[in-house]
């Protein structure tokens, strides 16, 4: 299992304790029980040599053996194709390749909002917020249709999901009772015990 003891372990993530691309990665250990050490990068405090191998500077990296990877998409993708339990996608490859297509549309369309919506970019905050609570009022009754989002397993639209849905409060977006359906479907995926193990103590306190 991921853990912050002194266990030498293979893996090491190097994880923002407050990025949500770093905390959906997270949730993806803990859900397969992959051992890793975990250790938090804050301000852009890189180790020297992990900081060479990442041109970009961004969590989460991940460190295995001689190989470095970076952008959570791809570490996730690596997680799973090389952790096969449980697997984490469909294995119908039209159902696996829809699933891809919206965890593509949660990047594009909410994601690629982060520096808005976090007030890096002040005026753009207001119609941040406001994309994505319209957005989760029309998508609400997909959310009614299966215990987790598009799918009866537990997947990585979900681990995708749930950092953002964590953080609304946080962001200062409210949903409407017409979307209680998303509430509900949040309160499920928060209430997994990878859910709970993943959390840093500054995103417990987001809530």
């Amino acid at each position: 299992m991921a853990n912050n003891d002194n266990r030498r372990a293979m893996l090491t993530i190097y994880s923002d304790p407050s990025c949500p691309f770093s905390h959906r990665t997270r949730i993806v250990m803990h859900e397969k029980n992959i051992v890793a050490n975990i250790e938090d990068i804050i301000d852009g405090q890189w180790p020297e040599d992990v900081a060479a191998a990442n041109p970009y500077g961004t969590s989460p990296t991940l460190v295995d053996r001689d190989m470095v990877l970076f952008n959570s998409n791809i570490i996730i993708d690596y997680f799973n194709e090389r952790f096969v339990h449980p697997p984490l996608m469909p294995a119908d490859p039209a159902a696996r390749a829809k699933a891809r297509l919206m965890l593509h549309r949660i990047d594009k369309d909410w994601y690629a909002l982060w520096s808005a919506l976090t007030g890096s970019e002040k005026s753009k905050t207001a119609k941040a917020r406001k994309t994505i609570q319209e957005d989760l009022i029309v998508l609400a009754p997909l959310f009614a249709e299966s215990p987790f989002f598009m799918s009866k397993e537990f997947s990585l639209l979900d681990c995708s999901l749930a950092p953002l849905l964590w953080r609304l409060p946080s962001l200062n977006i409210s949903l409407p009772a017409k979307a209680r359906a998303v509430e509900d479907y949040a309160e499920r995926i928060f209430a997994r015990d990878s859910f709970q193990a993943s959390l840093s103590d500054i995103e417990r306190d987001m809530r």
